[in-house]
This record gives C-alpha cells, sequence and structure tokens, in this order.
C-alpha cells in the first residue's frame, strides 16, 4: 500500500516569468502531475472509461498552496504526495515541492472527489472510490 510518493521533473521555460521563476499558477499543475503519476505506478488511471462508456473523473472541490522559496528554470524539483486523507468518496493529498538543495519551495494540498461523468451530458456524480485503487492506497500522517 503507497501513502508516500516521489515525482521528480524540471522546471520547464514555458513555466516561468520573465525573471526564469516559475509561475505561482504552475505549482497546482506540479500536484496535479504528480497524482497522475502516483496512478501510473499504481496501473491506473486518473480518467479511465468504464463498460456503460462512462468515465471516472477526480473534480477539485479544495485546493491551497503556500509558497517558500522560487523555483527557476531549469531547477529540478521532487514533488512529495502524501495521502492525507481517504475517504469513502474523496481523497486529499498533502504535496511538498522541494527544490534544489532540497529547498521547500511550496506545501499544498487538493481534495478530489471521485466522480462518473455522463459521456453523453458531461455531468458528474460522486461515487464511492473503486475497492482496487483503495486497497491499494493508505493514510499517511501530514507534517507541516
Amino acid at each position: 500500500m503507497i501513502s508516500r510518493f516521489e515525482y521528480r521533473r524540471r522546471v520547464a521555460f514555458s513555466e516561468t516569468d520573465m525573471a526564469g521563476i516559475a509561475h505561482f499558477a504552475n505549482f497546482f499543475r506540479y500536484m496535479e502531475e504528480a497524482e497522475h503519476a502516483l496512478f501510473r505506478s499504481l496501473g491506473e488511471s486518473v480518467h479511465p472509461q468504464g463498460e456503460t462508456g462512462a468515465r471516472t473523473g477526480w473534480p477539485r472541490v479544495e485546493v491551497q498552496c503556500k509558497y517558500r522559496a522560487p523555483l527557476r528554470f531549469e531547477d529540478e524539483m521532487l514533488i512529495e504526495v502524501l495521502i492525507g486523507r481517504l475517504g469513502r468518496k474523496s481523497i486529499t493529498y498533502h504535496h511538498k515541492v522541494w527544490g534544489p538543495g532540497e529547498t521547500l519551495c511550496a506545501e499544498g494540498s487538493v481534495t478530489a472527489v471521485c466522480s462518473s461523468v455522463d459521456p453523453s451530458t458531461g455531468r458528474l456524480t460522486s461515487i464511492m472510490i473503486p475497492e482496487k485503487l483503495k486497497s491499494q492506497l493508505a493514510e499517511a500522517p501530514f507534517e507541516s
């Protein structure tokens, strides 16, 4: 069971401002990218299609981020994902984004609700987290 996951990547030029610093909004993309990598590591997808044609989605219902230090173009970062809360229908992830020299650059959280997406209308309906996925995850204490 996974309660902690690590994902590495570099800051791309397109993610920076004129000073070469990663734009604040990209930290949410980094957190989401790490979540997708976590699912892939489990042999899962964040957007699988079911037998009826409906897809599963994970709309965000709450996000937050505290910025501690800048990331710059070509900096390598480590995005740490902790399962903060594993509910019946939702997951709260806690993230820490580490930059060069083990500098804590940001920490945040994302709460996502497991939902069925109707292919004809795009309507979302919250559903239970599939047991196969839930059995592969475990809550981890979050330390700030």
